[in-house]
C-alpha cells in the first residue's frame, strides 16, 4: 500500500508485504514503546483485524498477531496492559473512516490460515546484548548465553549456594515471564528435559530456584524484562535445539493467594507499598482464585 498513517504514540506504514510500526519517544508514550522504536510485522504474523472505539473520544485499530508469530507476544501471555499494547493503533475520532480504509486493506492481505497458529516467528525479537536488573539478581543475554548474577542482600541462601549461573540457549526450552506489574513477578528460564506440565513456578517457590530472578516490587521493569525474555525465546527457536516454550502462570492454590495478600499487606502496613498499590495488587491476586 504504501501509505502512513500517523495515530498517538506510533506510526503506521503500510507496505507490500508488511507493516512498520515506529513507536514515538517522547515522555508520554510508554517506556515498552520507546525501547522498541519500531517493529516490522509482516502480514502472514497478523490473524485479525479490527476498528472499534476508543476512550476520550478516539478509535482504535488493532491488528492481532496470530499465537506463535511473535515471541514479545508469546512472552508476554496476555499480561500487557491495553495500552502497552504494541499492535494497538489510536486515532481521533474524525479519523475514523480512514482508519476503516486500511483495516479492510489489512483484512484483505491476511494468510489464508490467519486462524491458525504460526509454525514459525515472523516478527523479530528486540536484539540483544541485554540486561536488566531484577529484586534478587542482575540478568545478562548476550544472544548465546542467559546470566544471572546474585545480589547480595537479596538473594536467597539457596541462590548462594547454587552461585551464579550462566545458561546456553541450546540447553533451554524457553522462558516464564510473570509482568513486574503483578504483585510476584519473576523471569524463569526452562531447562531441556523439564516437564512443562509441573506445577506453576509460583508455586515452588521461585525465590530458590537458580533459573530464575524475582522483580520485587518496581523491580525487572515491563520495558526491560519483556524484550529479554522475548530475546532468549527467538534464540532458543533458532538454536533448533527445543520447541520455543513461553508458559503461562497457572491458577494459584488458595493457600498460596492468602498467603501472597498477608505479606502484602505487611508491606502496606509497613509503608512500602501504597493504598493504591495495596487495592490493585490484592484485586490481581483474587482474580487468580
Amino acid at each position: 500500500m504504501g501509505d502512513v498513517l500517523a495515530g498517538i504514540q506510533a506510526t503506521w506504514e503500510f507496505e507490500t508485504d508488511s507493516v512498520l510500526i515506529r513507536f514515538e519517544r517522547g515522555l508520554r508514550a510508554p517506556k515498552l514503546f520507546q525501547t522498541l522504536r519500531e517493529r516490522r510485522i509482516p502480514h502472514e504474523a497478523l490473524a485479525s483485524v479490527t476498528l472499534s472505539p476508543g476512550k476520550r473520544g478516539t478509535v482504535v485499530l488493532h491488528a492481532a498477531p496470530r499465537p506463535g508469530a511473535d515471541p514479545l507476544m508469546e512472552a508476554a501471555a496476555g499480561q500487557l496492559k491495553e495500552g502497552c499494547d504494541p499492535y494497538r493503533l489510536v486515532l481521533p475520532a474524525e479519523r475514523e473512516t480512514l482508519a476503516e480504509y486500511y483495516a479492510d486493506e489489512l483484512r484483505a492481505l491476511l494468510p489464508d490460515d490467519a486462524d491458525t497458529p504460526a509454525e514459525r516467528y515472523a516478527v523479530a525479537a528486540p536484539e540483544g546484548p541485554m540486561h536488566f536488573k531484577a529484586y534478587d539478581g542482575k540478568a545478562f543475554f548476550d544472544g548465546s548465553m542467559v546470566s544471572f548474577r546474585w545480589s547480595r542482600t537479596a538473594a536467597s541462601s539457596a541462590k548462594w549456594r547454587a552461585g551464579d549461573q550462566s545458561f546456553p540457549v541450546a540447553e533451554l526450552s524457553g522462558v516464564e515471564w510473570r509482568s513486574p506489574e503483578a504483585f510476584d513477578g519473576y523471569l524463569r528460564l526452562l531447562r531441556r528435559g523439564e516437564d512443562p506440565g509441573e506445577e506453576p513456578a509460583g508455586l515452588r517457590q521461585v525465590d530458590q530456584d537458580p533459573a530464575a530472578v524475582l522483580f520485587g516490587v518496581s523491580r525487572g521493569p515491563v520495558h526491560e524484562s519483556l524484550p529479554f525474555a522475548a530475546a532468549v525465546l527467538e534464540s532458543v527457536r533458532n538454536s533448533g535445539s527445543a520447541p520455543a516454550m513461553a508458559l503461562r502462570a497457572g491458577r494459584r492454590d488458595p493457600a498460596d493467594i492468602a498467603e501472597r495478600i498477608r505479606h502484602l499487606g505487611e508491606l502496606h502496613q509497613a509503608g512500602l507499598v501504597t493504598d493504591e498499590e495495596f487495592s490493585t495488587k490484592k484485586a490481581q491476586l483474587l482474580a487468580e482464585l
